[in-house]
């Protein structure tokens, strides 16, 4: 089984020397933007840069192609679909599940994760999330969406964070990565808003800088604690007991073991 990935490293499309170097910093998908990060004369040598690179095959190299009503994307899709060396699509600013179904069409069973970046993306959630069989992951654009819905405060965004999350798992889908923290020197920040993610519920985080990712690794893998407690929940299932309480008092049924063993899964990256 593939390990569920963590980091999420994006680089811009039209920076080769920057992509080789993102491709070897031990991210676990390395994300090839050819949208956010690049400027409209650039978008065709980016498509073009991205087209030779992705030319032989990559281990989990995605790319981030531009937004559904783009003039860009029919040629991106047209372009790099077909390579050998690109393991996903991501999908920007999609605010229906038809825009998904429609790249779903050209994009030859490559598979997608949408972005979801307004609030009538936030609103159709679930209809995105289950709008195709190739669409494997949606997740949140957390600065498209503050700008849409005027939100100043980092807490104003926690609904459509639980939304998001919510939406991904009740389609069956893995739990969402949380959007990039901007800040690439605020390390500190950078934990604390990903413990916070954690607690809501995502699982893994987008990164824009290498430095960010052992942060990121950190605080999503369980603490010492945490497989100690799973491992004693799972072995106590083993007895076959059923529901039951454990000397320290904690209760147990068949969701806490399912929860325990997603816990050792995690750590054994499987």
């Amino acid at each position: 089984m593939t390990p569920h990935p963590l980091t999420w490293l994006y680089v811009p499309g039209d920076r080769p020397p920057i992509v080789t170097k993102a491709l070897a910093a031990g991210a676990d998908v390395v994300v090839i933007d050819l949208e956010d990060a690049v400027a409209p004369d650039r978008k065709e040598y980016a498509r073009a840069a991205t087209a030779e690179l992705l030319s032989e095959p990559q281990l989990n190299v995605h790319v981030r192609v531009n937004a559904p009503d783009s003039p860009w994307t029919a040629d991106d899709l047209r372009t790099l679909a077909p390579l050998p060396g690109v393991s996903g699509l991501r999908l920007p600013k999609v605010t229906s599940a038809e825009e998904v179904v429609a790249v779903a069409e050209r994009a030859g069973g490559r598979p997608l994760y949408a972005l979801l970046e307004t609030a009538l993306g936030i609103e159709r959630a679930f209809s995105i999330a289950t709008a195709h069989p190739s669409l494997r992951g949606i997740s949140l654009g957390e600065a498209d969406l503050r700008a849409d819905l005027g939100v100043r405060d980092d807490a104003g965004l926690d609904w459509s964070r639980s939304r998001v999350i919510v939406a991904a798992r009740a389609a069956a889908l893995a739990p969402p990565p949380q959007a990039v923290h901007p800040d690439i020197r605020d390390l500190d920040g950078l934990a604390a808003s990903c413990a916070h993610g954690r607690a809501l519920g995502f699982l893994g985080r987008a990164a824009i800088h290498p430095r960010q990712l052992p942060v990121i690794e950190s605080a999503f893998l369980p603490t010492d604690r945490e497989l100690e407690q799973a491992e004693t929940i799972v072995k106590a299932a083993m007895r076959e007991e059923g529901a039951q309480a454990l000397p320290s008092g904690q209760f147990i049924d068949a969701a806490v073991v399912a929860a325990a063993q997603r816990t050792l899964a995690l750590a054994r990256r499987t």
